[in-house]
């Protein structure tokens, strides 16, 4: 009899040891990454990354605004890296936010149109995979500064300019825009228009500013004043006020280009950056980073 109330007693123990076990291996189940690397193209030999960065909680099955950013170097250099902070910040509150390496003049040998090409390539593939990514294919940022603001109003103003082979039925235009110190148009600017061979039909085909209507995505630029581009800036806002688009112009005082990748412009920015998509329901209550 004892031996088989220890037996009950050791049975028991053991059962109770394996549920714990049990129940400290699905607290240990795989969380997802922080960031995955994907490739969205492949261009002859070269392979196009997009970094995507996850929130916290992230689940395959999430519907999650998402935002995009293109870096800077005037179409010629830059680094996909350009934006991790701003990525990393914005992932912090919710969103899935991807960095987008594109092909330059240095690596490639390309111009501002498969610049503006492979731009419309990274909103395409995001939107075509949002099942896996956990995002919402209809709130879907483009977001880049100077020549990446550039390419990233492109996706939302420029008919044309598409892959080949790629299914143009899966809208490459984003919901909304943020654009640091972005170029907005090439017509009349000859060191623009340089970059292009000085070819005027397509300096307007990749001028987003001709292109503004009433029901074009809500726009949020970020210039400094001494700017030599803020003069786009401005006639960009006046037009679409114009025609009833909303567009919303945030000044830096006295500075100059690529104003935003310094202190404390970084932070003032991301800050603004946050409001603005706040005001449309992408993230919720107030910034949480410290306002400047």
């Amino acid at each position: 009899m004892i031996t088989t109330r220890a037996a009950c007693v050791g049975l028991l123990v053991l059962a109770t040891l394996s549920c714990r076990a049990d129940a400290l291996r699905a607290d240990e189940s795989p969380k997802p990454p922080a960031t995955k690397t994907f490739i969205y193209k492949k261009v002859d030999k070269t392979s196009l990354e997009l970094i995507v960065h996850y929130p916290s909680g992230w689940k395959e099955t999430d519907q999650r605004p998402a935002i995009v950013f293109f870096f800077g170097g005037g179409w010629t250099i830059g680094n996909v890296k350009q934006f991790d902070s701003q990525a990393e910040y914005l992932a912090s509150r919710g969103m899935v936010a991807a960095c987008a390496d594109y092909r330059v003049k240095s690596r490639q040998g390309v111009t501002p149109d498969k610049c503006v090409e492979d731009a419309k390539s990274a909103v395409r593939w995001l939107r075509q995979n949002a099942g896996k990514l956990g995002l919402d294919p209809n709130r879907i940022v483009a977001a880049g500064g100077s020549a990446g603001g550039h390419i990233a109003a492109c996706t939302a103003f420029t008919e044309g300019l598409d892959a080949n082979g790629e299914d143009t039925k899966t809208s490459s235009k984003p919901a909304a825009l943020v654009l640091f110190n972005p170029v907005l148009s090439f017509e009349g600017v000859p060191l623009l228009l340089e970059h292009i061979s000085n070819n005027d039909e397509l300096g307007k085909q990749i001028s987003p500013t001709r292109y503004l209507k009433k029901d074009s995505p809500p726009t949020l630029l970020l210039y400094g004043t001494s700017d030599r581009l803020f003069v786009q800036g401005e006639a960009f806002a006046k037009k679409a006020k114009e025609v009833g688009s909303r567009c919303e112009l945030y000044t830096a005082e006295g500075q100059g280009h690529g104003f935003f990748n310094r202190p404390p412009w970084r932070d003032r920015t991301t800050y603004r950056m946050d409001e603005f998509l706040a005001s449309l329901g992408y993230v919720n209550g107030e910034p949480t980073i410290r306002k400047p």
